[in-house]
């Protein structure tokens, strides 16, 4: 398609409304981060080790990554709404287990069951795939992912006072509430994307070489694992730098935890206002710089003995500006190699992405003690941001190699 289609709310019969996008990427996002600030208690409630109860991040971030690989190519074939329906479904019932688990085995079960959830944010991407064209994509899913920043500034402080005024709980039943809200919303709302019926699982399997055989491909979505990865690595890092370093309480330590999620917030509207412009390589370099830059700073002043919260957890607010500026853009652009594969790339996309963010959260959980201090979780947050840059340099030299 060359422009957007007519789009009604509460109209089953249009595309889904941009607030049902919004909103779809926000769950999804909310119920990676409200948890953190609690992780400490619900450590000491199922009597169990941190590193244990840290699956409930790690692994939850790597049974999406799964997800991810085949909800794409399902949806390519049933269709975008019914996936969605039936995956915000699954994630309302794992919810509700997982308030009611008794033991740290069963609420680990329903923790990695409520990662279907992920079909959220795969396919809100390829939906805005479905009905606009590369550089419109890149500005429409930038305002789309607004969802997954303003989430994250504001779910972790919800889910710190909750867990303050009642117990963890209490985010749980939050969260469960709002599976149930997005769900009816999308009943409603969201009319499908895909024409006709697509192919079948098999012959969507059997395209995954034309995608691995691009550069592009794995030169975009190496730049958003990289650049996301830097996010997940705080995430695995952050509950213990809040709580053991810094010694923040359950609130302050969601109020620290949303910090990056400012600069995201920033960064996604910039890029649904100049992407169009300036292009979605230029717009994922400019990303990439500002997160390095910003990183940079904030380890520099660590290793010269300087150590507080604000610096730390400030210098963050850059880590999610660059990728707010960068993460739209290379989505576009790796769902747009073969568009008649947006789901599937998409998928794939995202499984590498997750998958990668998973990795280093579990990484950099192990990584620091109250003795090493905060430096090498910013070392490692540095490091791969700059890969992510380097990524993003590959696609554009492997274009003019082509040209």
């Amino acid at each position: 398609m060359t422009s957007k289609p007519s789009v009604r709310f509460l109209d089953r019969t249009t595309p889904p409304h941009l607030i049902t996008l919004v909103l779809l990427t926000g769950v999804a996002a909310l119920n990676i981060s409200i948890f953190l600030p609690a992780l400490a208690a619900m450590t000491e409630y199922f009597e169990t080790d941190y590193a244990i109860m840290q699956i409930a991040l790690s692994g939850y971030l790597a049974t999406t990554a799964v997800i991810q690989i085949f909800i794409g190519p399902i949806s390519d074939r049933f269709g975008r709404r019914r996936v969605v329906l039936i995956s915000l479904s699954i994630f309302v019932v794992a919810s509700i287990g997982a308030l009611f688990a008794t033991s740290i085995a069963a609420f680990l079960f329903f923790r990695m069951l409520q990662a279907t959830v992920a079909s959220a944010m795969v396919l809100s991407r390829a939906i805005v795939r479905d009905i606009v064209p590369q550089d419109e994509a890149a500005s429409m899913i930038g305002y789309v992912t607004m969802g997954m920043a303003l989430v994250p500034l504001v779910g972790p402080m919800i889910g710190g006072a909750l867990a303050e005024a009642f117990d963890w709980h209490a985010t749980l039943t939050f969260v469960t509430f709002c599976g149930v809200g997005v769900l009816a919303l999308c009943f409603f709302d969201q009319g499908e994307t895909v024409a006709g019926s697509g192919t079948s699982f098999a012959d969507q399997i059997k395209t995954y070489p034309e995608l691995f055989k691009s550069p592009r491909f794995w030169g975009y979505a190496l730049c958003a694992a990289f650049g996301s990865g830097a996010f997940f690595a705080l995430l695995g890092g952050a509950s213990f730098v809040a709580s053991n370093i810094f010694g923040l309480s359950q609130f302050w330590s969601g109020v620290a935890l949303g910090a990056p999620a400012i600069g995201y917030a920033i960064g996604n509207f910039f890029s649904g206002k100049y992407s169009v412009r300036l292009g979605i390589n230029r717009m994922a370099i400019i990303g990439s710089l500002i997160t390095i830059a910003g990183l940079g700073t904030s380890a520099l002043i660590t290793f010269s003995g300087v150590e507080h919260p604000l610096i730390f957890f400030g210098f963050c607010v850059f880590l999610g500006l660059g990728n707010g500026l960068t993460l739209p853009n290379v989505t576009a652009g790796l769902i747009s190699v073969r568009p008649h594969l947006a789901g599937t790339a998409s998928g794939l996309g995202g499984a590498i992405m997750i998958g990668g963010g998973a990795a280093l959260s579990q990484f950099a959980g192990g990584l620091l003690t109250i003795e090493t201090g905060t430096l090498p979780l910013q070392l490692l947050m540095l490091s791969v941001s700059a890969l992510a840059l380097v990524s993003v340099l590959f696609v554009i030299w492997r274009e003019k190699q082509v040209t």
